[in-house]
């Protein structure tokens, strides 16, 4: 028998994607600040302390809880929307960005996934959200947004999302691929991770990918997305201060010879 609350659900559009949830009478789905969209009368909003795993626990437990949370850059709060009537009812949760929102049994996936720290969107009550800290000393030396990871535990369903499109791959066991640490959205338990340098000068000054990728070692399950967030937004921040006209050949080395350098 499971744990946490067993959730129906739909995923909406394309690229830029909603999932609509159906909760039951006192069903209960927890989401962080800001990924709700609409729902319809007669659920109920609560913020609560941590995750709402461990309601029935000691008020140690949900401080040690929640301040795990506030490690990986998330609020000590979560919201729960229960539903309060007699009849289903609808929520609705949006990705905050275009790519594609990965729904995740947890009872299929050995009870537990490591995820990117941003990528979580909302979760059956019950599931647990915590911090995954990588044991290798040149992880956490190098790691940079890989280091510190988000684990979601319990026998739940869980939503995350990643940016641009979704890759997933299964892993056979010693079977090894190297990643950009950002492109990394989630992997099962089982999975051996670590970061590596990208040796060679060239590399180093031309590459223009960073200096460490992810090496990811099976067994087990990885999703890989197309486009972080973090590439997109340094893409759209170099074009906004480079101030590059669209269709533009030489962009800013144009505007260099022409005296325009600001």
């Amino acid at each position: 028998m499971r744990s946490n609350h067993e959730i129906d659900y739909k995923i909406l559009g394309e690229e830029l994607q909603a999932v609509e949830i159906e909760l039951d009478p006192n069903e209960t789905v927890v989401a962080e600040a800001g990924n709700f969209m609409m729902m319809e009368d007669g659920i109920r909003m609560d913020t609560i302390f941590g995750d709402g795993s461990k309601e029935q626990g000691g008020f140690m437990d949900k401080l040690f809880s929640a301040g795990k949370r506030l490690i990986v850059g998330e609020s000590l709060f979560m919201t729960a929307f229960t539903n309060s009537g007699n009849l289903k009812k609808r929520i609705t949760f949006a990705s905050p960005y275009p790519g594609k929102i990965i729904p995740m049994d947890l009872s299929k996936l050995d009870g537990k996934i490591i995820c990117q720290k941003d990528a979580f969107l909302c979760a059956a009550k019950g599931v647990s959200i915590g911090i995954e800290f990588q044991k290798k000393l040149g992880t956490g030396l190098f790691g940079g947004e890989g280091f510190i990871m988000e684990k979601l535990e319990g026998d739940g369903m869980a939503f995350v999302h990643s940016g641009g499109m979704i890759i997933e791959k299964q892993l056979m066991p010693g079977e090894l691929i190297k990643v950009d640490t950002g492109c990394i959205v989630a992997f099962t338990h089982e999975v051996d991770y670590d970061i590596q340098f990208i040796g060679g000068i060239k590399n180093t000054i031309f590459g223009g990918e960073g200096l460490f990728f992810a090496t990811l070692k099976g067994p087990g399950k990885v999703w890989i997305q197309s486009l972080p967030v973090s590439r997109l937004a340094g893409r759209l921040m170099a074009y906004s201060k480079g101030g590059k006209e669209e269709g533009s050949v030489l962009g800013g080395l144009g505007r260099i010879f022409d005296g325009d350098n600001h």
